[in-house]
């Protein structure tokens, strides 16, 4: 299983220089890379010299006959979510290590922004590597176990938290409470809440994390 090699989308710097920083891009269940590459455009505004890459989840989405999935959410149940997560973090973090080792960065120049799943993923990964990440950015998401980050946490890298309380897949709620698992962790952390917002990525909140990742990755 940790074998497995992730691939996906990518965009190269708008500055067309060589890549000084790195951003990948995780998605949610049942899309792929396609999903959130769009972003890169946009987040290019403040990161011209980013090479950006949404790696397509290494599972086929349980859910649906198209997309992909980083664990299935068939069982809710938190144990059994966590069990996935936990499974698909080898792979991730090998994928990570991959493109690192090819642009010839350390964590310091390299952000994870995920959406809903994908953010589940990011808050899980970052803080277990060894050395911190410029900045992780989740919509839409949630953190599981975040108690667990006492003990597991070797790296703490700024987060943003971004979530529309009109949410329908996951609860507003859930935001707030991983702010403050991470917070409680020694994490240094900052949400926006959008109202009105469904699950979805509205301007608002784009904006927010076009100015996080201008203000860290640098």
């Amino acid at each position: 299983m940790m074998m497995m090699e992730l691939d996906g989308p990518e965009q190269t710097p708008a500055s067309g220089a060589a890549a000084k920083q790195l951003v990948i891009l995780l998605h949610g269940l049942g899309a792929d890379g396609n999903d959130l590459i769009a972003l890169a455009p946009h987040l290019a505004q403040a990161l011209p010299d980013a090479h950006f890459i949404a790696p397509d989840a290494p599972f086929p989405c349980d859910m649906a006959p198209y997309g992909r999935q980083w664990f299935s959410l068939q069982d809710r149940d938190p144990a059994v979510m966590l069990s996935g997560i936990r499974i698909a973090a080898p792979i991730l973090d090998g994928f990570i290590d991959k493109q690192m080792a090819r642009f010839g960065l350390d964590a310091g120049a390299v952000a994870l922004v995920g959406f809903s799943q994908g953010t589940m993923m990011s808050l899980h990964v970052a803080p277990r590597r060894p050395d911190p990440f410029a900045a992780v950015v989740g919509f839409s998401g949630a953190l599981l176990a975040g108690e667990a980050l006492l003990d597991e946490a070797r790296s703490k890298p700024p987060v943003l938290l971004i979530h529309g309380d009109a949410d329908e897949v996951v609860p507003v709620q859930a935001t707030p409470a991983a702010a403050g698992a991470l917070q409680d962790a020694g994490f240094t952390v900052e949400t926006l809440i959008c109202p009105g917002v469904p699950h979805s990525i509205d301007p608002a909140g784009l904006k927010r994390a076009i100015d996080f990742l201008g203000k860290h990755l640098t």
